[in-house]
Order: C-alpha cells, then sequence, then structure tokens
C-alpha cells in the first residue's frame, strides 16, 4: 500500500492543493431543514462556484446541523449520502470528501465509501479533548477508524485528521509535532492544523512544528486561510482546506475562491515545502 505523501499526491496532484468546504443547509431532523431537494440544490450550487475558481477538492459538511449531534443520527447518514453522491456525480476529476459532525468519522467513512467520496476528515483523531457544551470529552479510536476502514474495503479513503483542532480544549497538553507524530503513526493520510477558532488561521510557526512531527505525511492549514495572508501561510504547508473565507452570507461566493486561487498559484510558482 502506498505510503501517506504518495496517496495524498496522488488524489491531489497539484502543488500544495486547495480544498474547498460546502456548508450545507440543516438536513432532516432539525426545523429549519429546507428538505432534501433545497440541500441537494444549493450543495450543488456551491460546488460550481468552488471548481470554477480552481479548488483541487471539496469537503461536504453537515455544519447547518446546530446544534452538532455528537454522532450521526440515521437521517443525517441518509442525507448526506444522497447529497455527496450528487456531488460525486457532478465533480467530474475534482475528489470529494465528507465529514459529518461533530464528531462521527466511521458515518463519514461509510458515507464516503457509499457515495464515491475520496477523503474524509475527521476532528477528533489522537488528542484527548473536551467540548463541554456538548457533554465533556470527544471519543477517540484512531486504531478502530483505521480497522473499520479496512472492513469497509474503503483503503482507497484517505482519512485527513486534525491535530488539536479549534473550538476544543486539550485535557493532555503536548506540543503539536507530538501530536503530529501521533497522528502520522496511527495512520493519517493528512494532518490538519487550525487556529483556536473558525476564521482564525494557525501561524506558520504552528505548521512547522506540525511538520516536524509529521515527516512525511502531509500537513494542512485547516482554518481562517484567505487571500490576504495566503502568500505567507501557503509555503509552511502542503496544502488548505478552506471554508468561511470562501462564502458571502451562505452561499460561496466565486469571486473569493478565484482570489485566494490566484495567490496559491503564486505560491506554487515561488516552491512548496
Amino acid at each position: 500500500m502506498p505510503n501517506s505523501r504518495a496517496r495524498f499526491i496522488e488524489l491531489f496532484p497539484a502543488a500544495i492543493p486547495v480544498i474547498g468546504v460546502i456548508h450545507l443547509a440543516p438536513l432532516a431532523g432539525y426545523p429549519a431543514s429546507p428538505g432534501l431537494p433545497a440541500a441537494v440544490r444549493h450543495a450543488l450550487a456551491d460546488l460550481d462556484a468552488l471548481v470554477a475558481g480552481g479548488v483541487d477538492g471539496v469537503l461536504v459538511e453537515n455544519d447547518g446541523d446546530q446544534p452538532h449531534r455528537v454522532t450521526a443520527a440515521p437521517e443525517t447518514i441518509a442525507c448526506m449520502t444522497t447529497i455527496a453522491r450528487a456531488l460525486v456525480e457532478a465533480a467530474g476529476d475534482v475528489p470529494i470528501g465528507v465529514e459529518i459532525l461533530l464528531n462521527d468519522p466511521q458515518a463519514s467513512l461509510a458515507v464516503a465509501q457509499a457515495a464515491g467520496a475520496r477523503f474524509i476528515r475527521t476532528d477528533y483523531f489522537v488528542d484527548r479533548m473536551t467540548r463541554p457544551e456538548y457533554g465533556g470529552e470527544m471519543a477517540i479510536d484512531p486504531v478502530g477508524l483505521m480497522k473499520y476502514r479496512e472492513r469497509l474495503g474503503a483503503r482507497d479513503i484517505l482519512v485527513l485528521a486534525d491535530i488539536q483542532v479549534k473550538h476544543a480544549r486539550m485535557i493532555e497538553p503536548r506540543p503539536l509535532a507530538e501530536s503530529a507524530a501521533l497522528a502520522r503513526e496511527h495512520g493519517a493520510d493528512g494532518i490538519i492544523v487550525t487556529g483556536a477558532l473558525t476564521g482564525v488561521p494557525p501561524g506558520a510557526r504552528d505548521l512547522q512544528e506540525a511538520r516536524q512531527g509529521a515527516r512525511a505525511v502531509p500537513v494542512l492549514v485547516g482554518s481562517g486561510l484567505d487571500d490576504a495572508n495566503a502568500s505567507a501561510l501557503m509555503p509552511a504547508a502542503d496544502g488548505a482546506i478552506v471554508g468561511t473565507s470562501l462564502k458571502t452570507g451562505a452561499r460561496v461566493d466565486p469571486d473569493k475562491v478565484r482570489r485566494l486561487m490566484v495567490r496559491v498559484r503564486a505560491a506554487r510558482v515561488s516552491g512548496s515545502p
């Protein structure tokens, strides 16, 4: 089986790839849900804007399901599978990924496998972290997750894993390099570094520290990247996942996507790490 960097490059061959995020409207089971057909239309419109702007991959999240459930309800899995399949069919060669919030990477893998998606993101992988507003400590089981991927026959689906993720507090503080090394040892195909909150980027030094522990595993910016800071952050990373800064209101703004990608292409020309 190829190593993590080879798998990542095979899926995202561009230097410093950018994965744009689709934040879905509330899904079934939430009072504000517009219904599944409307959610699919919203997702496809955002996909068009991201692909037209030149992103290298697209991640779909049930961000509108507020407050999040810690683990996915059956109706969430059903809706996410339907939406992800529609995106896969419309995206052509652009890889689609799945994250079911707040903390259900097994459900994300199952949806990805059923829908033909190529990667997942999981916020909680190797770090013991707490979210008091969601009942306290988040469950982590990296060994179990990778065994589940094997049982599904889904080894070709990449697992992109956050370390010391935004919004949560570390129960056992440790250096970013140590968290990155643990994620690498447990088979993460990419390691994601965020700032403290949505819209807040990590520092270039944080990315460099994570790279020390990640070694050959790609390190991605996971929050706060925009066209103003891309020139500073992208040379320190192997890629990025970008959501909020590409939106105007509830929708992806194609002009913002294009402006960011101009900066990213300049970073590619100057050389990736």
